[in-house]
């Protein structure tokens, strides 16, 4: 049977024998589940799990539960069939977050009985073709604790990750001679304890997963400077255990359940860079003409050193490397995690109508990290998971199933000063936030390079999820129909401030020299943002949708749905919203609140969210798959989806939440008539407005159009050719800007206008387009490899995509393809086609070989070896997957003040047409390519205009299951990341006025060696 792809969501030591065949698996992990008809369960039923190129094969036994032992992370194609039973298909995610619900499987009427003998029979026509468009989330089952985002999105186009969709991987073709997937050690031949002759009612398991210092590679140095390695050690265990529950005289047909709990604690090495000030700079000498900003006069000597800046400095370490004019200062520190997990999950049919399952999961995290000063923070958070569901059979093919979900998220962060030193205040600097739980230092940013002073915010935040669902499924001759909804209730109660300690930039504008004016006190902007500590957020989230699976043809399959999605806008629980009445043009604009929403300039009236609801998001979904020759391999599969994303509001609502006159909010430059100093610089200056964000009333939530063409065709030799092209368009996407601003020299057209705040509305949009090439050998003789080219150009002028933003946490959404680290604002607001460029996820190439060989399989591969040779060397996995790419995307940075406004790191340079990547020696960009802006323009290099760093990774992974005396068995597993031991750098610096423009921003991990193994009984 076939299946249509879904509608697109998206050592050189002794290694060196592992070069070549080595290649990164996830942690191994396992999944079961149960297979009922009418409510009884249904041994003998097929299972076959595949992901990509990996194919599992296990059997329901006489309670008609099958079992993975060890399955690998990701996403998972179950397909479940039996003769003379409808097959059914199902996705899963491993780890699980939430058990999957037993899969009911239905008895084919006799005609169809009929017919599929007959289509078994020589020259009968080619086997049933089936398509699904992506199931509309029903249930939402695979969240984190705590979720409160939108229902999950659809299969990812490979826009996100940049991982082209394999979902079409495993939809295999019945009967074809390239199958070839024969070998016994894919065959899973009962669950657990549950073998022939045994008595054994219960499985169970114990494993770890251990990584050290010892074994891995010194983390790499941008700057050069070798230091010794640390210390570390990263150690998991696991323990499971599953089956009936039966207490005698008491309680003999129970339920059935499986435990497990996980044990991690782990500790990791990074190393960090940066440009610190020099023992000469921290005592005033610094090089060039420095001009005092209070007389306007040259200074003589040394510049003079503010009590602020003393204070500050002090904080700063000193540089420990010398001859380098790039880094001057390199750290090493060991940050940890101490995790444990537990899940429960317990299930249990009561007639031949009726199941209950239900489970409960919670995850108990702590962990600390530092960062450049060795200031280190913690977070603890607690989350807890639970549901229950309940499945019923009604007469005429109907089954319905309901269910209910409550999740429970808390967080805490407490950064290293608190309660500990109060460094504002003691250095004599006023107008932030001073209560103990803020204490700590102003963030202070250098156009220079200079590395800029930062610590962590506090924060104790509590989620809850309370969420209702019912499904039916309802099968009548050639058609599935699939049709239920959703509630959830969603609550964010925040205590937190998103500014507390305030921030200063220095560019030089003041006396010549960023660090002069640091020095001197004198900075260029200045932002804050505090008050209005504690905030209970709300939000409630429907869906309604129906799907039909139309079997029309054995050669063709027609799966159509509409769903209908509506996020509505958060709402704080006591009205404590701040959003700006604005006028036409934006020449006026005044606070309106959520518990008085009427506006003071114009006069609407506002719901208490301030952002109207949008309610017309129907989502229509189209796939289809069909085999044009009946007697050939070919097989073509489209798709076209629409796909909402509602969970843009909560960033605006806690922006909302942040302004006067509830807090105290400010965005401001220093000017004449705003003279900006370190020890009050938080003031609010004439012309520029107390509060920071507006969002446009008539906000619209964005959707994605998404559509998909493929053709597979089968090959000699075990090979599946695949040509895939996959489109997606994205609408009403948030966009951002600053109105009445102008560039730095200009005049503004509106003196009296009020500036200083960003404006969010909805007007972008973005475009991608993909194709995509993959040449697969199936699992022959133990050898299966793939070979995959994908080719994609995505563009967009929008400020962030899928909900996120630079105040929020990624959120999961129907846009996941399109997102972006942090949001970005248009630096001229009356030219926003300038900012439309390459998406910030644009990687252009990305090559793909995968490659898995188990030994002992096959006549060539000694599967008839035996003795000490044959026990020694069959039935070991090798794999390896090596990757290429292309680099991501930068945009080059100009860093200077907006006048009127606190922004300085939204402009752009000027192109002077020199060769940006001829670069001198030690750097990777050429800073010539760039120039300074004349006064009063806006630079004109594009944004996302710089290519980044390419990647080349290949990675490893080496396993064996022995098996003992029957029930137990052991894995034994070791996995490498980054064998190569090959520098990856994450970035380029792109700030161009910094003396670090053009060097690595920081590398990734170098090669990394993990040691698991899991004893099964």
């Amino acid at each position: 049977m076939i299946r249509a792809l879904s509608i697109p969501s998206k050592a050189r030591s002794s290694a060196a024998a592992l070069l070549f065949l080595s290649a990164v698996t996830a942690s191994a992990a396992e999944h079961h589940g149960r297979v009922l008809t009418n409510g009884l369960p249904l041994p003998g039923v097929t299972v076959t799990a595949t992901q990509g190129d990996k194919k599992l094969v296990a059997t329901t036994d006489a309670q008609g539960i099958f079992q993975f032992p060890t399955i690998d992370a990701g996403q998972w194609h179950l397909h479940m069939e039996m003769q003379g039973f409808r097959a059914v298909d199902a996705t899963v995610t491993i780890p699980e977050t939430t058990a999957a619900a037993p899969v009911e499987l239905q008895m084919m009427p006799l005609a169809e009985v009929l017919a599929s003998a007959k289509a078994m029979l020589p020259n009968a026509p080619a086997p049933v073709v089936t398509a699904a468009v992506e199931k509309p989330a029903a249930k939402g089952k695979a969240k984190d604790a705590g979720d409160n985002s939108a229902p999950p999105p659809p299969p990812s186009d490979s826009a996100a990750s940049s991982e082209p969709d394999k979902s079409a991987d495993g939809m295999l073709i019945n009967g074809s001679e390239n199958n070839a997937a024969t070998s016994k050690y894919s065959l899973a031949q009962a669950f657990g304890s549950r073998r022939a002759g045994s008595k054994k009612l219960y499985t169970g398991s114990v494993g770890f997963q251990v990584s050290a210092s010892p074994f891995d590679a010194k983390p790499y140095s941008v700057a050069g400077l070798q230091l010794p390695k640390a210390s570390y050690t990263q150690f998991t265990g696991i323990a499971t255990i599953g089956g009936p529950i039966r207490i005698p005289h008491l309680f003999y047909n129970g339920p059935n359940f499986f435990l497990a709990y996980q044990w991690t604690r782990d500790n990791d090495a990074t190393i960090y860079t940066g440009l610190v000030p020099t023992a000469d700079q921290r005592n005033g000498i610094v090089a060039g003409t420095i001009v005092n900003p209070t007389t306007g006069l040259p200074v003589v000597g040394p510049v003079p050193v503010s009590r602020q800046a003393a204070a500050l400095l002090a904080l700063y370490p000193l540089p420990n490397i010398t001859g380098n004019t790039s880094y001057n200062y390199q750290t090493q520190v060991v940050n940890g995690t101490h995790a444990d997990a537990m899940q429960l999950h317990m299930d249990k049919s009561v007639g031949r109508r009726d199941s209950f399952f239900g489970q409960f999961a919670f995850r108990n995290l702590r962990s600390d990290a530092a960062n450049l000063f060795q200031f280190r923070d913690t977070t603890k958070t607690f989350g807890i998971d639970t549901n229950v569901h309940w499945q019923h059979r009604f007469p005429h093919q109907l089954f319905v199933d309901t269910g209910y979900r409550f999740t429970r998220l808390r967080t805490d962060i407490t950064p290293f000063f608190a309660n500990r030193t109060n460094i504002s205040g003691n250095a004599g600097i006023t107008g932030n936030n001073q209560d103990s739980t803020n204490w700590g230092p102003p963030t202070l940013s250098f156009s220079s390079g200079i590395a800029g002073l930062t610590d962590g915010i506090s924060a104790f935040d509590r989620n809850r999820t309370d969420a209702l669902s019912i499904e039916a499924t309802w099968t009548h001759r050639r058609h599935t129909v699939t049709f239920g909804g959703d509630f959830r209730r969603q609550e964010f109660n925040q205590l937190a401030q998103s500014n507390p300690r305030g921030g200063f930039t220095f560019t030089g504008a003041a006396s010549g020299n960023d660090f002069a004016d640091f020095l001197q006190g004198t900075p260029d902007a200045s932002r804050v943002a505090y008050g209005n500590a504690d905030k209970y957020f709300r939000q409630s989230v429907s869906d309604l949708y129906v799907t039909d699976d139309w079997r029309i043809k054995p050669e063709l399959t027609l799966t159509t749905g509409i769903r209908w999605d509506y996020g509505a806008p958060n709402t704080e629980l006591k009205g404590r919203l701040v959003n700006l009445d604005v006028a036409p043009g934006f020449t006026n604009a005044q606070p309106v609140l959520g518990y008085n929403p009427v506006g003071p300039v114009t006069g609407q009236h506002y719901p208490s969210s301030l952002v109207r609801p949008d309610l017309r998001k129907f989502q229509p979904r189209f796939g289809f798959a069909w085999r044009p020759l009946p007697a050939q391999p070919l097989v073509i599969r489209g798709g076209y989806g629409i796909y909402v994303d509602t969970s843009v509001y909560l960033n605006a609502a806690e922006s909302m939440s942040q302004q006067s006159p509830l807090s105290t909010s400010l965005n401001v430059s220093r000017s004449a008539t705003c003279p900006l100093t370190m020890a009050n610089g938080f003031i609010n200056c004439a012309g520029t407005t107390s509060n920071t964000f507006a969002i446009d009333p008539n906000f619209r939530t964005g959707y994605a159009q998404m559509w998909n063409l493929s053709v597979q065709q089968d090959l000699p030799g075990s090979l599946v050719l695949t040509a895939r092209y996959l489109g997606s368009k994205g609408t009403h996407v948030p966009q951002e800007f600053l109105p009445n601003t102008y560039a730095p020299g200009g005049t503004p057209t509106c003196a009296s206008c009020p500036r200083g705040f960003v404006y969010r509305t909805s007007y972008a949009n973005a475009i991608r387009h993909a194709g995509e090439v993959q040449l697969r050998r199936r699992l022959r003789s133990g050898l299966t490899a793939t070979l995959d080219y994908l080719y994609a150009h995505s563009i967009d002028n929008a400020a962030f995509l899928g909900g996120g933003g630079t105040n929020t946490a990624a959120v999961s959404s129907a846009l996941t393809a399109y997102n972006t680290p942090a949001e970005s604002v248009a630096q001229n607001w009356l030219n926003l086609r300038a900012e439309r460029s390459r998406s910030s996820f644009d990687q252009r190439h990305l090559l793909k070989f995968t490659l898995q060989y188990t030994s002992g399989m096959g006549m060539g591969g000694g599967t008839l070896m035996t003795g000490w040779r044959g026990k020694l060397l069959k039935q070991w996995t090798i794999a390896s997957e090596f990757a290429a790419g292309s680099g991501l995307p930068q945009t080059p940075i100009y860093v200077a003040t907006i006048p009127g406004t606190g922004f300085t790191n939204i402009l752009r340079p000027n192109r002077t047409g020199a060769d940006l990547y001829a670069a001198p020696a030690g750097y990777h960009l050429n800073s010539a390519a760039y120039a300074t802006p004349s006064n009063g323009q806006f630079g004109n290099a594009g944004r996302y205009s710089i290519e980044g760093p390419n990647s080349i990774t290949l990675d490893s992974s080496l396993a064996r299951v022995f098996k003992f005396r029957d029930p137990y068995s052991f894995e034994l597993r070791v996995d490498s990341t980054n064998i190569l031991n090959h520098v990856v750098y994450t970035g380029w610096v792109t700030t161009t006025n910094s003396t670090t423009f053009g060097l690595p921003a920081s590398a990734k991990g170098m090669r990394q060696f993990e040691l698991s193994g899991r004893l099964r009984f």
